[in-house]
């Protein structure tokens, strides 16, 4: 299988209990840092919002609260977008959001189309990074944002020992605990270690075309929030 394959078969293996182990992992964190990234979004007043990578929805429901006109949400994994499409029922926006199985790498919606691109711990899963980065750019209207919210390395001594140990041992044996599949969670401490992170990353954003692009550390770097411009 492509990497992109083993991507969508280990969402989908975990996309029933993805949402409590989201949350339970990062003990609620996720939803600040979520509140966070809407907060920034919102000084632009979007109407028209695609979030990729969306998983189960959760930052395409936060996003409800800018009151925009459509928020679509694609993601490889049918698992996922399953239970997103279920959870944006139940709290009745089902007019309002458009959960869909679609590739952040050859995105089906035309140029200019959306006033901002958001993705939420997704870019690391990108097959070709800067093909993924490229797509969101060329849907996002000239004057429009891409903010993208990944896990990141923080540079403390200290919160980077716990941070290490954390996501090696103690995330990955919880994680098959709760869903019986480790794979995932191993996956996620790999992909993070490997993954560019703050100006490393910016500069990739950059060369891509992204304008003046922000760097935000958040949770003294556990997650950063980079924002960047089309012009």
């Amino acid at each position: 299988m492509s990497d992109k394959q083993e991507i969508r078969q280990m969402f989908n293996k975990v996309s029933g209990r993805y949402d409590f182990l989201n949350h339970f992992l990062s003990a609620g964190i996720d939803y600040n840092w979520r509140k966070k990234t809407i907060n920034r979004l919102g000084k632009i007043k979007p109407q028209y919002i695609l979030d990729v990578a969306t998983g189960t929805g959760d930052l395409a429901i936060a996003a409800c609260r800018l009151n925009p006109k459509e928020i679509i949400g694609i993601d490889i994994s049918e698992g996922m977008v399953e239970v997103g499409i279920e959870k944006v029922k139940k709290k009745g926006l089902d007019r309002l959001i458009k959960l869909e199985v679609g590739d952040s790498e050859d995105i089906q919606y035309d140029t200019d189309y959306f006033d901002a691109v958001t993705v939420a711990f997704g870019v690391r899963n990108f097959e070709t990074l800067e093909k993924g980065l490229g797509e969101m750019l060329r849907v996002i209207r000239p004057g429009g944002l891409a903010l993208i919210l990944e896990f990141s390395q923080p540079q403390g001594f200290l919160i980077k020992q716990f941070y290490a140990f954390y996501f090696k041992y103690i995330l990955p044996t919880l994680g098959n605990l709760i869903s019986g599949d480790s794979s995932a969670y191993t996956y996620l401490h790999d992909s993070v270690s490997k993954f560019p992170f703050g100006e490393d990353f910016a500069a990739i954003m950059r060369k891509v075309g992204y304008k003046d692009v922000e760097i935000r550390p958040l949770t003294f770097g556990i997650a950063t929030l980079y924002v960047g411009k089309k012009a």
